[in-house]
């Protein structure tokens, strides 16, 4: 029997959220007024009084062992305590913290020469590509930098922390963002060219066609086959929500996290890949990873670094592709041809000597989930056909 030693606010939103209800099927079930349950929202600090906390312990007690449980395990990350694993603690949906990191690529072409001439020179990543940096002053993102490659592409990265009641949570907001952030990543392209544009004439610029997602699961209290189709849910996400309607993003419904953790749910398509005691899945829209802090496991900055080439190789290609598509002989500048293309696909795809095997795994996870290799081939022959 769990037993909550002083009852407040969050204890009590903590109830209703294992429970899955409403305010109003909250405060009816408790026998007292849905305005309570707003105070509680209000001032989730606020010590309950004794025949309130004598109201919530009867509550508790009434609730499913399922509910218990996740009542238990959700009440032990709120107070940072160490979670006993069990069967049930493992696998079904729970709070999380996660650092979300989102790549937004767009092929600009030689319009982004005033960006790259008043950017910041930075290291070249895995492929090998020239890239320099501006602010990206996102409005609400903990970090957000503007990628300019010299091979025409933008690729902007925004960093986010979110801490949800679930994965479903964290799937709504994900693809209800995408929305924001892809207009947003416009309208700041624009203000940057018209910035440091010399000759005064500027194309808006366009939104991107997508956003890959990479998230780092920091706090949780997941353990075995429960964290492992954790990963899987945050890599591909689209299985906990209706995405019929972009502008309207749901949840499919209350119990599909919750039976996706039964059943040990894992994407037919996504690859595991592991760094000792790390774990990490790759997906085709997203990549998820849970370092443990070994210094023997991969950083999150080496998957960033790797994302910022593919996401930035993959809009080349595909604007190249595109021309084909449309009819039109792709034409590229003599030092983006397909030699170009021929370098940066050895560079991402052969193993180097200082390279370890769990740098290994996850960069031919990533690359063999985003089929970049494939685009890039497709891509060289169409540029050799028009450029011998």
């Amino acid at each position: 029997m769990i037993a909550v030693d002083q009852w407040t606010g969050e204890e009590a939103l903590l109830l209703r959220s294992v429970r899955r209800q409403s305010v109003r099927e909250f405060a009816h079930d408790l026998g007292i007024s849905p305005r309570t349950v707003s105070q509680w929202q209000q001032n989730k600090g606020r010590v309950c009084r004794p025949a309130m906390a004598q109201i919530l312990d009867v509550a508790l007690a009434r609730c499913t062992p399922e509910e218990q449980e996740a009542f238990r395990v959700r009440l032990a990350a709120l107070r940072g305590e160490p979670v006993v694993a069990t069967a049930a603690a493992v696998a079904q949906s729970a709070p999380c913290a996660v650092v979300s990191h989102k790549f937004l690529p767009v092929y600009l072409g030689e319009r982004l020469s005033s960006l790259y001439a008043a950017g910041t020179p930075r290291p070249s990543g895995p492929a090998g590509l020239e890239q320099r940096v501006l602010p990206g002053k996102h409005r609400s993102a903990q970090s957000s930098t503007v990628h300019v490659y010299a091979c025409g592409v933008v690729v902007v990265h925004l960093e986010e922390r979110q801490r949800v009641d679930s994965l479903t949570d964290l799937a709504v907001w994900r693809y209800r963002s995408y929305l924001t952030d892809r207009a947003w990543m416009g309208q700041r392209i624009t203000h940057l060219l018209e910035q440091h544009c010399t000759d005064g004439q500027v194309e808006a610029s366009p939104d991107p066609e997508y956003v890959l997602s990479v998230y780092e699961l920091r706090e949780h209290a997941w353990s075995g086959t429960g964290l492992d189709t954790a990963l899987q849910l945050l890599a591909t996400p689209s299985v906990l929500v209706n995405r019929q309607d972009p502008t309207n993003i749901v949840p499919l419904g209350a119990g599909v996290e919750d039976a996706k953790f039964r059943d040990g749910w894992a994407h037919p398509e996504a690859l595991a890949f592991d760094g000792g005691a790390s774990r990490g899945v790759a997906g085709w829209s997203g990549i998820s990873y849970h370092p443990q802090p070994d210094e023997r496991a991969l950083t999150i900055n080496q998957i960033v670094a790797l994302e910022l080439d593919v996401q930035a190789l993959w809009a080349l290609s595909s604007h190249i592709l595109h021309m084909v598509e449309d009819g039109q002989d792709p034409v590229m500048p003599p030092a983006y041809s397909w030699r170009f293309l021929r370098g940066a696909h050895i560079r991402l795809t052969t193993a180097r000597p200082t390279e370890t095997a769990q740098h290994r795994v996850m960069r031919e996870a990533i690359l063999a989930t985003s089929e970049l290799p494939d685009r890039l081939r497709a891509a060289q022959d169409a540029l050799r056909d028009s450029n011998p």
